[in-house]
């Protein structure tokens, strides 16, 4: 499976692996995202012009979906994603437009390319049915340590979880472009 080039950046290039937005696919795949991997995992959003970035120090306490809604919860504080259909409530029911709005409309695995072709950055992103980020999920980057902090020498073992997704996800095996860079480039 051959990836989308959806974006030409002005130093690189992003590529995408379009993933189903069924329910029952985004919710077995963040449960164990957020389950198995919190404490490799750096997420948020990402528009042009902001970027937050959480890296959390615990595992969730639950994770669940109410009414479309996957929560995943952290104790003091915790985060929602429609990734279902949102009917509301009998007093309150959600309009079939909004249902659409709010509902993820896109997934999608993405390596980032720089200018010279070598891979800098993976994740996973998740868009609305505005075409609205709704998270970005930055998988581990083998130039970076845990603490974001830049390694001297690539460590190749961080592209394990990429590795994971790529083979359950898409059926592909690991590639070797993603083990072509130097360093990382960003902006």
């Amino acid at each position: 499976m051959d990836p989308k080039t959806i974006e030409e950046l002005g130093n690189g290039t992003l590529e995408v692996w379009e993933l189903e937005v069924s329910e029952t696919f985004l919710n077995h795949l963040l449960t164990d995202l957020f389950e198995n991997h919190w404490q490799e995992i750096v997420f948020g959003t990402l528009i042009q012009g902001s970027v937050f970035e959480v890296k959390v120090d615990r595992p969730p306490e639950k994770i669940g979906v109410l009414d479309g809604y996957l929560t995943v919860d952290f104790g003091p504080w915790h985060f929602h994603i429609c990734i279902g259909h949102n009917a509301g409530t009998s007093r309150n029911p959600t309009s079939p437009e909004l249902a659409q709005i709010r509902k993820t409309s896109r997934a999608e695995l993405y390596r980032r390319l720089n200018p010279d072709g070598s891979v800098s950055s993976w994740g996973l992103r998740l868009f609305n049915g505005r075409d609205e980020n709704q998270i970005t999920v930055f998988l581990p980057n083998p130039f970076l340590s845990d603490e974001m902090k830049f390694l001297k020498q690539p460590d190749w073992s961080r592209l394990a979880l990429w590795d994971k997704l790529r083979k359950t996800c898409l059926g592909l095996d690991p590639d070797p472009k993603d083990r072509s860079g130097k360093t990382m480039f960003h902006g």
